[in-house]
C-alpha cells in the first residue's frame, strides 16, 4: 500500500510483535506509564524507559529511539504525538509520526509497528489516529529509506475497527 509499504492491522501486546521496532505513544517527560507504551516497559524491561527519559524532555511532535531491552524488537521509538495539554492537534500528532518515520533509515529498520498515537488518553479517537497514521504514511509513500512493512498494532477491538475502516479507505482510494 501507500508506496510500497505494506501495510497490516495486528491485535494484541505490541511488545510481543517481532519486528525492527515498536512506536508507542510518549508523553513529553518520556515516562512510559500508559497504554501500548507501559505494555512495553512491562515486557521489556525498566531499561527501556530510562533510556528514553535521559534523551528528555521531548517536545510534541518529537520523537526519540531506544533500544528495546530484552523484546524481540531491536528498538523503541518514543513518539510525542499529544503535549501535556492534551490538546488534539493534528500537525502535532503528524509531526510526532514523521519523526518516528525519520528513525527508519538512520536504524536501518524494514518493519515497524505502530500503536494509534495519540489514542492512549483518548485525545484523539482510535478512528482520528488510525487516519493520520494512515495520512502520514501515504504522504511519505515510497521514499528511499522508509521500511518495506508498517503493522498498525491494536490494542483491542475498537481499535482494531477503527484502524481496519481507515486501512480499507485508504486501499479504496489507491485502485
Amino acid at each position: 500500500m501507500a508506496g510500497s509499504i505494506e501495510i497490516d492491522v495486528w491485535q494484541g501486546e505490541i511488545a510481543e510483535l517481532e519486528v525492527d521496532a515498536l512506536v508507542v505513544g510518549a508523553s513529553e517527560s518520556l515516562f512510559m506509564t500508559s497504554g501500548a507504551a507501559a505494555s512495553v516497559r512491562r515486557h521489556g524491561g525498566g531499561t527501556i524507559e530510562r533510556a528514553a527519559v535521559d534523551q528528555g524532555p521531548a517536545r510534541a511532535g518529537e520523537a526519540v529511539a531506544t533500544e528495546a531491552g530484552t523484546l524481540a524488537a531491536a528498538y523503541v521509538i518514543h513518539a510525542v504525538g499529544v503535549g501535556h495539554d492534551r490538546i488534539a492537534d493534528h500537525e502535532r500528532l503528524s509531526a510526532a509520526i514523521r519523526s518516528a518515520l525519520a528513525f527508519a533509515e538512520p536504524l536501518q529498520l524494514r518493519r515497524i509497528a505502530f500503536s494509534l498515537l495519540g489514542a492512549e488518553h483518548g485525545v484523539f479517537t482510535p478512528a482520528e489516529a488510525a487516519e493520520i497514521l494512515l495520512e502520514e504514511i501515504t504522504r511519505a509513500g515510497g521514499a528511499a529509506g522508509l521500511p518495506d512493512s508498517i503493522v498498525i498494532a491494536t490494542a483491542n477491538a475498537a481499535e482494531t475497527h477503527a484502524a481496519g475502516d481507515a486501512l480499507a479507505r485508504l486501499r479504496a482510494r489507491v485502485t
